[in-house]
């Protein structure tokens, strides 16, 4: 066994049960996981030192929610919003098409790329999709080059998307034949979430609840996309289901919030413990790309129900990794407290993937992902938005940038 002493850490945001910030603090890896935390005058003794200078340390950002397989640019699309132009979802179809022009070989060393981009600004452990196929052979092929990014260690977690849209000349009943039936037969070992993207443009709430029913049955966890372009049944769906997260939520009504908030009766937010409920994710970046309503977190949390902040990587509406970026638009313009933000692009994340007896918070026994900044306190992200604050990464005790 090997240990590795983090010490003369000026703040350090732990993120744990008791919300504690400590200060003129240290902390030891050994093995990979934290082994132990505390003031650095009382640290134990290690193989190896490195000393944090002052600076900030936190939980290494948790990202439940991006789109990294994918070939093309949409600049114009997004130069044409910016000029009036609304968003819809019909846009997926121009990526689908560089996506499926794209050699293996092309498509994996533009995923290590955005994969290497998150990590250097602090993300130790994320989700990314498929749905830049849409064909089960297309489909079949990202789940794969996905599936062995995460052997290499790059990626943490899988989700299909199918039923990301409907493709041009495709009725949606006979597309979700393929869904659910030898598409998801293409893919099942090599992910771990089923997707649905429920909305104005995709697919509606019976449609969503076909493939959620193929997709337990193959024993996924569900994921929805809902409520983004206009209000309608998402949020309902993913709670009727039980859901691990319901993403984007940008149109919500005081029904959907209350039917989020009930799904949290099963646990003890005090302990952390029991069973965890459907998780809001807020993809802000997106909401700005897209001009629209950013969604209501702090009604969300106000209400007893756990966000979510997510990257939500993609060509059209979000390009970007940066969890920095998202929990500095959330204090300055979501109305979150500095706490309640950093939580969301951790421990929240961690939650809506149900790794949060993994990840998500810096915590004895849990795998060493540590974000140092550049700064002596986390509100830097905030007071000093867009500034490049990550210093060092650490994923499972290595460090990695």
């Amino acid at each position: 066994m090997t240990s590795h002493l983090i010490t003369d850490i000026g703040e350090l945001t732990c993120v744990d049960a008791e919300s504690r910030v400590l200060h003129d603090a240290a902390v030891v890896v050994e093995d990979g996981t934290i082994a132990w935390i505390g003031a650095a005058a009382d640290a134990p003794e290690a193989d190896g030192r490195t000393c944090a200078e002052g600076r900030a340390v936190l939980p290494g950002w948790v990202d439940p929610h991006t789109h990294l397989v994918f070939d093309g640019d949409r600049s114009a699309e997004f130069e044409a919003r910016m000029a009036g132009e609304s968003y819809a979802a019909g846009g997926i179809g121009v990526t689908t098409e560089a996506t499926r022009a794209a050699s293996d070989e092309r498509l994996a060393e533009l995923v290590r790329g955005r994969v290497a981009d998150a990590v250097a600004g602090g993300t130790t452990y994320l989700e990314t999709k498929t749905g830049y196929g849409l064909t089960v052979e297309e489909e079949a092929r990202h789940a794969r080059l996905l599936a062995g990014l995460r052997a290499e260690g790059l990626v943490d977690e899988v989700t299909f998307l199918g039923a990301h849209l409907v493709p041009a000349g495709r009725q949606a009943e006979d597309y979700l034949d393929d869904v659910v039936g030898p598409m998801l037969e293409a893919v099942r070992e090599h992910v771990d979430w089923v997707d649905v993207f429920c909305d104005r443009g995709a697919f509606d709430g019976d449609q969503t609840r076909r493939v959620f029913e193929a997709g337990r049955a193959a024993g996924l966890g569900l994921r929805l996309h809902g409520n983004q372009i206009e209000h309608g049944p998402g949020v309902a769906v993913a709670v009727e289901y039980g859901a691990a997260s319901v993403d984007h939520v940008n149109h919500l009504t005081d029904e959907d919030v209350a039917a989020l908030a009930s799904t949290w009766a099963g646990w003890d937010a005090a302990a952390r413990a029991g069973e965890p409920g459907t998780v809001a994710g807020c993809l802000p970046a997106c909401d700005l790309s897209t001009r629209a309503p950013l969604a209501p977190g702090r009604e969300l949390l106000d209400a007893g129900v756990p966000i979510a902040l997510a990257s939500n990587c993609n060509p059209g509406t979000s390009y970007t990794t940066s969890q920095n970026f998202n929990v500095g638009t959330a204090v300055l313009q979501m109305h979150l407290t500095l706490a309640e933000a950093i939580e969301a692009a951790t421990y929240g994340g961690a939650l809506a993937l149900r790794a949060q007896d993994r990840v998500g918070s810096i915590e004895v026994g849990k795998r060493a992902d540590l974000h140092m900044l550049d700064a002596p306190a986390a509100i830097h992200l905030a007071y000093r938005p867009g500034m490049p604050l990550t210093h060092a990464v650490w994923r499972a005790g290595r460090r990695v940038a």
